[in-house]
């Protein structure tokens, strides 16, 4: 047998001494417990998926937990067991967010459209009540159960009920039920409200409707002082035949014309709707109306600005700190570098408040110390605003990069610097063509993060200025100050009407622009590593 064979034998042949121990009974049984525990976990969250009719996404976590349990159960499959918690949280806090953002994007989800037809419609006729003259009147009691508060009633027949505002009145047995003269006080299975409770909650006893029966048409029992009801029927009724909505008061007639909602034919619209698709229009919103469009056209050039200059800005600033405080002619350098990141020891919403207080037009520390009680307008004019909001980020930022700058430098050997001297080249020359391309090769991953954090930085902007002042001539709340994530918080949770499906089409065209970007930087950035 040649040398060759040989060695290919003894790479083949069994390694002696090398045995793969079975797993112990301890670690089975941990195994087992934990996994027992995500099954668990699964199966309560694919039950409430399935009641709710999420049939798609409780496939999704049933596929996912069977992988789970094959890859933790089989012999075999190390590398798998490694990743699969990795892609589990994975898919949950990135992929499923985007997925779900995206979906939201395509529909008119928001105020007055987030739910389900069926429940616009009992929603339209609950909201939409007058009492029925001369209907009798119950003897009830505020009860609170699993479903939330309820009515325990006495019927004018002498029947027990008792109902929720989601369930209608149902009859309990006699036997479970207190009685206090012909007024039920109290039923098992129920908590009966005191009148300090009621005085407490007094607001949602009083828009407590309980449905008759499963018919809305029946009315509702409401009471206005705890002690008696009335049947109540909705001025609006539901013809499923023909699907409209009348108002009984004035006539007319409402249709599902497929945009969300009922309306009229000359565009008379009822405030609740339902969630449906809609396709692109969210996002060709700002171009079917111009004024928004301008104006989310100037936040999208603003944020471009408002993150270069921030990064620009922070990052000059941080490498002549750190030029200066490295040098070793430089005295008492430990006193100044603490110094010069205190900033970024200090939580930036709170530097952002405090700075909010010291621009403070009438009562600011600035206006009034050092410019005289000066009513300058830091944060309400459209361009001082921009300023004071680009120094207020410098103060916040400089320390990060001077940290980075300060340790970019002195990972540059000195040898370098000690031949350029000797070579002749100037102080200039050395930091211009040796330090500062050295630097840029440990620094601009970090410059791109950052530029990716500045884009939506949202806590300088929103605590100093809430994104104002407001653009004049848009119906929408959109402020000169506003980056884009701002005036996706201000669309979803501020405005008069909160459109998520707006907001969520302006949040995958920041994740587009900010991944776009980043590729493109990463990929420039390439040409650096031949200086390394």
């Amino acid at each position: 047998m040649t040398t060759t064979s040989a060695l290919k034998a003894r790479a083949r042949a069994p390694k002696r001494g090398i045995h793969h121990q079975p797993p112990s009974m301890r670690v089975i049984a941990v195994k087992i417990v934990l996994l027992a525990l995500v099954d668990a976990v699964a199966v309560f969250a694919m039950s409430i998926l399935f009641f709710q009719g999420d049939y798609l996404v409780a496939g999704i976590v049933l596929l996912a937990t069977l992988l789970v349990n094959w890859v933790y159960l089989s012999p075999g499959l190390l590398p798998a067991k490694y990743l699969t918690p990795g892609l589990v949280f994975l898919a949950i806090f990135q992929l499923f967010v985007i997925v779900y953002s995206l979906y939201i994007a395509f529909t008119n989800y928001g105020d007055g459209h987030n739910s389900t037809k069926d429940d616009a419609i009992s929603s339209i006729v609950q909201q939409n009540t007058l009492r029925v003259e001369g209907s009798p009147a119950y003897r009830v009691t505020v009860v609170e159960g699993a479903g939330g508060l309820g009515l325990l009633a006495a019927a004018p027949d002498g029947q027990v009920l008792v109902g929720t505002q989601d369930e209608p009145l149902q009859p309990v047995d006699p036997a479970s039920v207190t009685l206090d003269g012909e007024r039920p006080t109290a039923l098992e299975g129920w908590t009966s409200l005191g009148m300090q409770d009621i005085l407490q909650r007094q607001q949602e006893v009083a828009a407590l409707q309980v449905p008759l029966s499963d018919d809305l048409a029946d009315g509702f029992l409401r009471t206005t002082d705890a002690s008696n009801g009335y049947v109540y029927q909705s001025t609006f009724v539901y013809d499923e035949a023909a699907d409209t909505v009348t108002d009984t008061v004035t006539g007319t007639v409402y249709q599902d014309l497929g945009n969300g909602a009922f309306e009229t034919a000359d565009g008379q619209r009822l405030g609740t709707g339902w969630q449906i698709f809609i396709g692109a229009d969210n996002f060709l919103y700002p171009f079917q109306n111009p004024s928004y469009g301008g104006a989310l056209f100037g936040v999208l050039a603003w944020t471009f600005g408002f993150a270069i200059l921030s990064v620009a800005m922070s990052f000059f600033l941080g490498l002549f700190l750190a030029i200066a405080l490295n040098d070793p002619r430089m005295r008492s350098k430990q006193i100044y570098r603490v110094l010069s990141i205190l900033p970024y020891a200090f939580p930036s919403f709170l530097g952002a408040l405090v700075w909010l207080g010291l621009l403070n037009t009438e009562f600011g520390y600035i206006n009034n110390t050092f410019l005289g009680s000066a009513d300058i307008p830091w944060l309400t004019d459209p361009v001082l605003a921009k300023v004071s909001v680009l120094i207020v980020n410098l103060w916040l930022g400089f320390p990060y990069m001077f940290l980075i700058c300060l340790g970019a430098l002195q990972s540059i050997p000195e040898e370098l610097t000690e031949a350029a001297s000797v070579d002749g080249a100037t102080g200039w020359q050395i930091f211009g063509r040796i330090k500062f391309p050295l630097l840029l090769v440990s620094t601009a991953p970090l410059l791109i993060s950052s530029f990716a954090f500045n884009f939506n930085n949202f806590n300088t902007i929103y605590f100093l200025t809430r994104g104002g002042p407001r653009m004049q001539g848009v119906e929408e709340n959109v402020g000169h100050t506003d980056l884009l994530i701002t005036l996706v918080y201000k669309t979803a949770f501020q405005d008069g009407t909160r459109d998520y499906g707006l907001a969520a089409a302006l949040s995958i065209i920041i994740f587009i622009i900010v991944a776009t970007v980043s590729t493109i930087a990463f990929r420039q950035t390439k040409a650096l590593e031949d200086l390394n």
